[in-house]
């Protein structure tokens, strides 16, 4: 058994790997909204000035880093599912300044759609969202890199940070 699936098999939250990424973030945003709706409707009432402007401007930058690295794994004809094996280490693009820069880009997105919509719960929420990636998901990522590349992507990861 490689390193991948023994991080997976031991991980109580192995099942939810099976969901892609950008549906945790958008479950995850709608329970979000669900308790926002049900619980403290009048919250959404309650916005500093430019909230919304500010959201749409974190919503487009996120969505521009997330679609950059995706474009270029696209462009390297590899996979974007987690604990798939990759053709090649993708280390050029948006992948020079984060090993992870779709999971940022999403987190920007995120919180810039909770600014246009003026809705805190769902930004209260994402803590859980990014803490499952960090703990979940990327370890799986990385056991499987680390399989096929890797000196490489040990080269890699010493280069380039985890996040930001």
């Amino acid at each position: 058994m490689g390193a991948a699936q023994q991080a997976s098999s031991k991980n109580p939250f192995r099942l939810l790997i099976h969901v892609p990424v950008p549906w945790v973030f958008v479950l995850t945003y709608l329970v979000g909204a669900g308790v926002q709706y049900a619980w403290s409707p009048h919250l959404a009432t309650v916005a500093l000035p430019g909230i919304r402007i500010m959201g749409g401007v974190l919503f487009g930058i996120g969505s521009a880093i997330a679609g950059w690295g995706l474009l270029t794994f696209r462009s390297a004809r590899t996979t974007t599912v987690p604990g798939r094996v990759s053709s090649q280490l993708v280390t050029w693009g948006p992948y020079r300044f984060s090993r992870n820069p779709m999971y940022v880009g999403l987190v920007l997105a995120y919180l810039g759609e909770a600014g246009i919509l003026r809705q805190i719960w769902p930004v209260f929420l994402l803590p859980l969202t990014v803490a499952y990636i960090n703990w979940v998901v990327i370890p799986v990522e990385e056991g499987k890199l680390k399989e096929v590349f890797r000196e490489e992507y040990e080269q890699y990861r010493a280069r380039v940070r985890r996040w930001v």
